[in-house]
């Protein structure tokens, strides 16, 4: 069994199917799915899958990539974060790849997601592109790692992974795992401690072989455990095992015992 660590399902082209995307998880062998925010105006739209549908969670964030008027506070991601199925704080981070120029509020940003997750105490999930030493900067200078969370949608080198688990931090691959140019994502997946390894989709973007270049959805996570599996030289059975149980540790064990128990690995 797997459980998709992150993605948008409430993305039109996979909202307006979800009763489809269900099913196909179900015959895939996922059994559940964080739906990640983005953005705090569709934060209601992710928050109701959660509390439509047992097998789904939510986070609340939002992504650096958004230019913004007013910025979140951290008094309103903390508000919005009490609710039971919100699970962690995100996605949020740096990204210094689509943008350029004074980034200071994408860093004062991070640095409010973090405050807001140590006080709420819930996980961080970070995006991080083109900007990883002052990812791990921040990471440190605030300390994330007593809250933890998770480098989501890997792309760095083994040397960062590794700086981020020494943080406490555990590392999420995509899809993007299983194309033949992902060589230095391959090493980290090779060479990283399996419990501090998650699995994603990312959906509705990334999707992987067989399916690049269409439309992604929770139920291809398997792909990922398929190329992991491979990598390590163990059975895919046992990637979903522990991938599954490295989920539980970081997202559901600070949950009242209660909604653990709903969740069955």
């Amino acid at each position: 069994m797997f459980i998709d660590s992150h993605c948008h399902l409430n993305f039109p082209k996979l909202e307006g199917n979800i009763d489809q995307v269900l099913a196909d998880m179900k015959f895939n062998g996922v059994t559940h799915a964080l739906c990640v925010s983005v953005e705090l105006d569709k934060f209601p739209q992710v928050l109701q899958l959660a509390e439509r549908y047992d097998n789904l969670y939510a986070s609340v964030g939002v992504h650096p990539d958004y230019v913004l008027e007013t910025e979140p506070t951290q008094d309103e991601l903390v508000r919005l974060a009490l609710h039971p199925k919100v699970i962690a704080i995100g996605e949020t981070g740096l990204d210094y790849f689509r943008l350029t120029g004074d980034l200071e509020w994408q860093r004062e940003r991070f640095r409010t997601h973090i405050r807001a997750a140590k006080a709420c105490g819930k996980p961080l999930i970070i995006h991080t592109r083109s900007a990883a030493q002052d990812t791990l900067r921040i990471m440190a200078e605030e300390n994330a790692g007593s809250i933890g969370g998770v480098l989501h949608c890997f792309t760095e080198n083994l040397e960062i992974a590794q700086a981020a688990i020494e943080q406490g931090f555990y590392i999420s691959f995509s899809g993007i795992l299983t194309f033949k140019s992902a060589t230095t994502i391959k090493e980290v997946a090779q060479k990283i401690p399996l419990d501090k390894i998650l699995i994603e989709t990312d959906s509705p973007y990334l999707a992987p072989v067989p399916h690049r270049g269409k439309l992604n959805q929770p139920a291809y996570v398997k792909f990922v455990a398929e190329e992991i599996a491979k990598l390590r030289g163990i059975s895919v059975e046992e990637v979903g095992d522990i991938s599954s149980n490295n989920f539980k540790r970081l997202f559901l064990n600070r949950m009242p015992t209660e909604n653990i128990q709903q969740i069955v690995i």
